[in-house]
């Protein structure tokens, strides 16, 4: 997943705030028990994603695709007072360990937690959001896009991530996820309803705001 040496990483890490306990103790956590542990958002993106959200100072955020809870924790830490962040994920088994960091952070009053399928569950969401952050199955990316497009408002962020997809978006032979991540940029690149941008963060974050 490095788009940049290793070295510009640890500069860039040297000289931007530290990673807080709470995270620094899930990170540890998630790459010690949890399979697939580099789904995790990590300390450079999961501070990005806080100081996109703290500049916006939303009300609502969307997330689709908790995993263990790390780039929910850096987003809800930018919401307004009276904000709250929904939370989607299809495992159960990480429910426990999500709940337990949440309270960790103080931020329980913050953070609705739903297990399901989102395609099913999004629908079901009476609300609109500021944010949303797109971090789950990768052949599902344009559906849920198109599934919450109608519930941001207008001068809100669509954020998925892995839309460079380890440098294989460039393969001349793509498997059916980087198919469905190439396809889901050249949408968004075409949707004139958006604008949009790709930062070469992490694994790629496409970033689009709503006209």
């Amino acid at each position: 997943m490095h788009l940049v040496s290793a070295e510009i990483e640890q500069y860039i890490e040297q000289n931007s705030s530290p990673e807080e306990a709470v995270l620094k103790e899930l990170n540890r956590e998630t790459y010690v028990k949890v399979q697939m542990p580099n789904m995790l958002s990590g300390h450079l993106q999961g501070q990005f994603l806080e100081m996109l959200s703290r500049m916006q100072q939303p009300k609502r955020i969307l997330e689709i695709g908790t995993f263990t809870g790390y780039s929910g924790l850096c987003l809800a830490k930018g919401l307004a007072e009276d904000g709250l962040l929904y939370t989607i994920d299809i495992n159960e088994e990480l429910q426990a360990m999500v709940e337990q960091y949440i309270a960790k952070a103080a931020l329980s009053d913050k953070v609705k937690q739903l297990i399901g399928d989102a395609r099913q569950i999004i629908p079901t969401i009476n609300e609109t959001f500021d944010l949303v952050f797109i971090d789950a199955d990768k052949i599902n990316y344009s559906t849920y896009y198109d599934l919450v497009f109608d519930k941001v408002r207008p001068g809100g962020y669509i954020i998925a991530d892995n839309v460079l997809w380890s440098g294989k978006i460039l393969a001349e032979k793509k498997d059916k996820d980087t198919t469905a991540i190439d396809e889901y940029n050249k949408k968004i690149a075409s949707d004139k309803r958006v604008e949009t941008f790709i930062l070469p963060l992490r694994d790629g974050l496409n970033i689009a705001r709503k006209l």
